[in-house]
């Protein structure tokens, strides 16, 4: 079995995706807001890659119930309805509606995973129905990766936390001995023996935890870093992201 990390989409290549399981990691946060978002009733999310193609799509689809979110640097673009906070995402906001996001790190990545077996939107929240799904990709593909969203194309400590602490509880009986890893994957695991499962505590480390905590965000850390309390497993697939409940959610 093989899992590789890549702390950023940045140098990544088609054959890096191509055919595989992939997961993509954006704790801080645009992974957790899509999961909570669909665990409160969104009907869909559709990623852009930048504000002009997120006001693009929403003008094409011609429809009543689409909601723009999204943020640069850390902050809701102006004009629309919601930024990129976990918070401002309850079911009042997003239930059956469609929601075109454009994030600075977190739908660049994802675009980036297009032409993967299948794309998984990972975080904290939704952790547990994510190693379901990433346990069953390794018994039937024997391969796995694990793509960071990274800030602005470098290393995030979040992510690569998150990264190793997916790789940790994934490994198979035997360890390492049992299981091929890049580099990524092997420094990340030494972040996710350093941090154990105090998520808490790699997030407010990390530079951009501390950035969000200076723009008024302290919230969204502590909610970023609660482990399973929206068990929805996002799927990225024809340029949407839907809704597959785990197995045991029914």
């Amino acid at each position: 079995m093989k899992i590789d990390v890549f702390f950023s989409p940045v140098g990544l290549n088609p054959p890096d995706v191509q055919g595989r399981s992939v997961v993509v990691l954006d704790v801080l946060r645009a992974t957790t807001t899509i999961a909570v978002a669909l665990y409160n009733g969104a009907k869909e999310i559709v990623p852009a890659g930048s504000t002009e193609e997120a006001l693009r799509i929403a003008q094409n689809l011609e429809r009543d119930d689409i909601v723009l979110a999204g943020e640069r640097r850390s902050v809701r673009i102006p004009g629309f309805a919601l930024g990129n906070s976990p918070l401002e995402f309850a079911a009042e906001a997003v239930q059956g509606r469609t929601i075109v996001l454009t994030t600075t790190n977190g739908t660049p990545a994802l675009i980036a995973a297009q032409g993967a077996r299948e794309v998984i939107v990972g975080a904290a929240v939704n952790f547990a129905a994510v190693v379901q799904r990433c346990r069953a990709a390794l018994e039937q593909h024997g391969d796995l990766v694990v793509l960071c969203a990274g800030r602005e194309g470098q290393f995030a400590l979040e992510d690569a936390f998150a990264a190793g602490r997916l790789a940790k509880v994934l490994l198979p009986e035997g360890g390492l001995r049992r299981l091929e890893v890049n580099d990524g994957a092997h420094a990340s695991l030494e972040l996710a023996r350093h941090y154990g499962e105090r998520w808490l505590r790699a997030l407010k480390a990390s530079t951009h935890g501390r950035t969000l905590a200076e723009l008024g965000f302290r919230e969204d850390l502590s909610f970023c870093a609660e482990e399973n309390t929206h068990p929805v497993l996002p799927l990225y697939a024809d340029r949407r992201i839907t809704a597959h409940r785990p197995p045991n959610e029914g």
